[in-house]
């Protein structure tokens, strides 16, 4: 069983970069997929962005400005966010799966970082 813990998160202006990290233990995180999700005050959980061991994938409100990416060495996964806009105001959590559809099924669970982005 991995466990997961998300770290990163913080108070950013417009425009600016953060990187959120999720760090595992209880299991190598190259056994699994690792997706991160957001939930926005009075919205529902959303999909961001997931890594498997072929292909990253990122939801269109993201492309070209969040980049996924996965650290072996220190069995980790970073989220790279630029560019960040209010609408990316949301908690964060990375999710793991042993399989590789993506988007959904997750299995484990962090307990979700805050990322405020103010205009």
């Amino acid at each position: 069983q991995v466990n997961l813990v998300e770290s990163g998160g913080r108070v950013v202006q417009a425009g600016d970069s953060l990187t959120l990290t999720c760090d595992a233990n209880g299991d190598t995180l190259r056994r699994y997929s690792i997706g991160w999700f957001r939930q926005a005050p009075g919205k529902d959980r959303e999909f961001v962005a997931a890594i498997s061991w072929i292909t990253t994938v990122y939801e269109d409100s993201v492309k070209g400005r969040f980049t996924l990416s996965r650290d072996n060495d220190k069995n980790a996964v970073h989220l790279q966010m630029n560019n960040v806009i209010p609408e990316d105001t949301a908690i964060y959590y990375c999710a793991a799966k042993q399989d590789s559809y993506l988007r959904s099924g997750y299995g484990y669970w962090g307990q979700g970082t805050q990322v405020t982005v103010s205009s």
